[in-house]
């Protein structure tokens, strides 16, 4: 009986070797994953800063403004004047808020009259 028990003891200790050793492997393999994930977070962040600047470079006024008056005769772009803007004592807003909707018959009824 005492061999059976050290038998029994020896398979289980094998058996959580392997276990141990598995999850070793597939613990090495996620960690792997997570940092090539982040080397392309890193990448992407980067490739958005340069974007940005691109951007940033391009939308220059004084390349816009060169830009406009080449092609002044297609396009006819001015600069804003301050008459174009509008005052908010000039904004109509509706008067009578929205109709209730009671019953969606009524509703449906009002949508069908011309």
């Amino acid at each position: 009986m005492r061999s059976f028990f050290y038998v029994l003891t020896a398979v289980m200790v094998i058996g959580l070797a392997f276990w141990a050793y598995r999850e070793n492997y597939e613990t090495q393999a996620a960690q792997a994953r997570s940092e090539a994930v982040q080397q392309k977070i890193a990448d992407q962040r980067q490739r958005l800063r340069v974007l940005n600047a691109e951007w940033a470079y391009l939308n220059r006024p004084d390349r816009l403004r060169d830009l406009v008056e080449i092609n002044f005769d297609q396009l006819g772009l001015l600069p804003f004047q301050p008459y174009q803007f509008g005052k908010i004592d000039q904004v109509s807003y509706p008067t009578e808020g929205p109709l209730p909707i009671s019953n969606v018959i009524d509703v449906m009824e009002r949508e069908q009259q011309p």
